[in-house]
């Protein structure tokens, strides 16, 4: 298998099996936290994968213990969470417009913003240790691209669940409700030997063609609702004592004091 590498600042692009598969990973430190800048970064790379005629997947994988512990709590601020947003969303778009395949491989925790990341996936490949959080509520704000991703991937139930509750669940807990694909010990590899066994034989311009269709409907829904939820977050929600209230207290680490306004 050959590699060629390029490098940002918060993430890393390797080309695999001779320009077949592409390895895109978070690499921002402890957390992996998504920024403007690695967003923008994100966006960038994207941008460069897509003139390859030859690619048949993207694996979004990650430097370090974890996945992602999601976007910036700092940029939720009502100064700054609109650019956030609209980064974040932006990227969302871009990547599924691409129309391959993306495979994620997930160790550790992976949270809120890294969710909505990962569940722009097609397949997400995770090991034992791994756990999942859309934890949004917990801080008084709520999760855009997972209201929309989560609920087509895991049903009405399982998506009620976790992004009003806020809770995490384990790997075990993921792959039961239809979230990681497979559980196992090297989730990067297992995906790159998906990706070899099902993927490279296959015309990778029939695969953007099977990938866009699958994708029609989810596509569409995405697009529809994420402008009604930016509206809804920037207009209506940061508005609110609570979720000025959230933000903050968790920046300052004490506990939120609610008022229910």
């Amino acid at each position: 298998m050959t590699m060629e590498t390029s490098t940002w600042e918060t993430i890393r692009v390797e080309h695999l099996s001779e320009g077949k598969f592409a390895r895109l990973s978070l690499a921002g430190g402890r957390g992996n936290v998504i920024d403007s800048e690695m967003t923008r970064e994100l966006r960038d790379a994207a941008a460069t994968l897509g003139p390859n005629r030859s690619l048949r997947a993207i694996l979004l994988d990650h430097v370090g213990d974890d996945f992602c512990f999601g976007a910036s709590v700092v940029e939720h601020r009502p100064a700054e969470v609109a650019p956030m947003l609209a980064g974040l969303h932006a990227l969302a778009r871009e990547l599924w417009a691409l129309e391959i395949p993306i495979l994620v491989s997930v160790r550790g925790r992976c949270l809120g913003g890294g969710l909505e990341l990962a569940a722009l996936g097609d397949r997400i490949f995770a090991a034992p240790g791994a756990s999942f959080a859309q934890p949004e509520v917990v801080l008084g704000v709520f999760a855009p691209l997972g209201s929309l991703l989560l609920e087509p991937l895991v049903g009405a139930a399982h998506a009620a669940d976790l992004l009003l509750s806020g809770r995490a669940i384990d790997a075990t807990e993921a792959h039961a409700m239809g979230l990681a694909s497979e559980v196992t010990d090297d989730p990067r590899q297992a995906a790159l030997d998906w990706a070899e066994t099902h993927l490279a034989p296959h015309s990778a311009s029939s695969l953007r063609h099977a990938t866009g269709a699958l994708r029609r409907a989810r596509r569409r829904h995405l697009e529809e609702g994420l402008a009604d939820l930016e509206e809804r977050y920037l207009s209506e929600l940061m508005e609110t004592h609570d979720a000025v209230e959230g933000i903050e207290a968790f920046l300052a680490k004490r506990p939120a004091r609610w008022e229910d306004r």
